[in-house]
């Protein structure tokens, strides 16, 4: 009996796929592309303009993954042209100005710094099978992420090809550091997020 459950035994696995990027840097992003757009100076449309916003310009877009989350970007800097009062129309012909929006750039900038004890791996004697790694021992540690958001908007009539306004370079930045002392006492700040919501990260 004993015998036949031994070869009936068995495991299940199961793999989860993790994405490209974490939660957190993907919120590092978008934050700082709400902050470029908050201050996008968008004064030169008078409420009422009807516009037709040109992405074509817009780095990210096809194959290109060097630029992260273009369309959250866009849908953004469409959301500030309607609270500024302007109609926007997808047909280019019905439109009083063409707005081009561009970025010159959306990602995360990475700084780290550690006082202590790294982790080492140590070769592994004969009687193991793999290498072995010892724990982090952090007297000091700082891991700092910032997101950086850049995006600019130029404008001309349709009718004329006459320039009609421009934002100038909008910058975002967002911000998130974790903090390590005397290998116990570790704390966040951060502000993507609600103060209720980054417990998740701790």
């Amino acid at each position: 009996m004993l015998a036949g459950a031994i070869l009936l035994a068995g495991c299940t696995t199961i793999t989860m796929t993790e994405p490209p990027q974490t939660a957190t840097e993907q919120l590092l992003v978008t934050t700082a592309i709400d902050g470029a757009v908050a201050k996008m100076n968008v004064s030169s449309f008078a409420p009422g303009t009807r516009i037709f916003v040109d992405t074509s310009f817009f780095d990210g877009l096809g194959r290109d993954r060097t630029i992260l989350f273009p369309k959250y970007a866009m849908a953004a800097v469409r959301e500030r042209l309607l609270r500024a009062g302007a109609l926007l129309t997808d047909d280019r012909q019905m439109a009083d100005v063409i707005v081009e929006l561009r970025t010159g750039g959306q990602s995360v900038d990475h700084n780290a710094l550690f006082v202590g004890i790294p982790s080492l791996t140590i070769p592994a004697p004969p009687t193991f099978t793999t290498p072995v790694t010892t724990p982090e021992l952090a007297l000091f540690k700082r891991d700092r992420k910032t997101g950086v958001a850049k995006l600019e908007i130029v404008a001309y009539r349709r009718d004329s090809g006459a320039f009609a306004g421009a934002s100038g370079a909008s910058f975002g930045a967002s911000n998130h550091t974790e903090y390590t002392v005397l290998l116990l006492f570790d704390w966040i700040r951060s502000d993507l997020e609600p103060k209720d919501l980054q417990d998740r990260t701790q």
